[in-house]
């Protein structure tokens, strides 16, 4: 039997885990972590996982995926990093982008499957 390992779910939840500690830590405890709010390393964590999953993707061959999480893993830094409202606008396009590319691919993948097995 062949086994395999979901990396992508494993990248995804230790990058959940990690921003949920910096935006617990910035609720609770204190804003800041070394002089940093804790709040934009929570969402600079959830960048780091968009970017990890990519490369990821990018490994396994998935070059489109790859290339969709780099762009979500730069939209949500610039969102998170941004200094004035065209930042953000341009940060959001890019995940509104990314994000629907995202979905379209695993829904028709997961179509796919479906009807293979089937």
């Amino acid at each position: 039997m062949d086994e395999t390992v979901d990396v992508q779910g494993t990248a995804i939840g230790v990058g959940t885990l990690v921003a949920l500690a910096f935006f617990g830590y910035s609720r609770y405890i204190n804003e800041t972590i070394l002089g940093l709010d804790a709040a934009m390393l929570a969402t600079g964590a959830f960048a780091a996982t968009f970017a990890a999953v990519g490369l990821l993707h990018g490994a396994y061959g998935r070059r489109d995926l790859a290339l969709a999480h780099g762009v979500a893993a730069v939209g949500l830094a610039l969102v998170t990093l941004a200094i004035n409202g065209p930042q953000v606008l341009g940060g959001l396009v890019l995940l509104v982008a990314s994000g629907s590319y995202i979905a379209l691919v695993t829904i028709r993948a997961r179509n796919t499957e479906t009807q293979a097995a089937g």
